[in-house]
């Protein structure tokens, strides 16, 4: 039974911290975090996704970036990439988490848009690609 899911991205300061929101919102019982391959460790998230959840009556004030480590990957459930090579990366890293890596957007066969320093357009493909992912894996965990 999955208990926990680890949302990463890359510098873990737009999509995954957005991505973990939206999941623990709908699935209020599971205990979700989030994590980058690449973190920009101590930053809050992007002042445009933070908007943008505002805006979707969720708040990322709180949040503050964390690289993601073995233990951490180690300790999830399942894990919830924005890439291709995001979820390769975490597989050869740590071979043990095969089989609980998986990309957000898998469905669509499509990578989660990477927005940083990137336009407000690029952000609001981004956030519609991530309520989608969430929307869909929601179903799927709740099940």
């Amino acid at each position: 039974m999955i208990q926990s899911v680890l949302l990463v991205c890359e510098g873990n300061i737009c999509r995954s911290p957005l991505a973990a929101a939206m999941l623990a919102r709908e699935l209020p019982h599971l205990d979700v975090t989030s994590a980058g391959t690449h973190a920009l460790v101590g930053q809050p998230a992007d002042s445009l996704i933070t908007e943008l959840a505002d805006a979707d009556g969720i708040s990322l004030k709180s949040h503050i970036a964390t690289q993601l480590d073995a233990p951490r990957a180690h300790a999830a459930d399942f894990i919830l990439t924005m890439t291709r090579a995001q979820s390769a990366w975490i597989e050869s890293a740590w071979p043990s988490t095969r089989g609980k890596v998986f990309r957000l957007c898998d469905e669509e066969r499509e990578d989660v848009t990477d927005p940083y320093r990137r336009h407000r357009a690029v952000f609001d493909v981004a956030f519609a690609q991530i309520r989608n992912g969430v929307s869909q894996w929601s179903r799927r965990l709740a099940a």
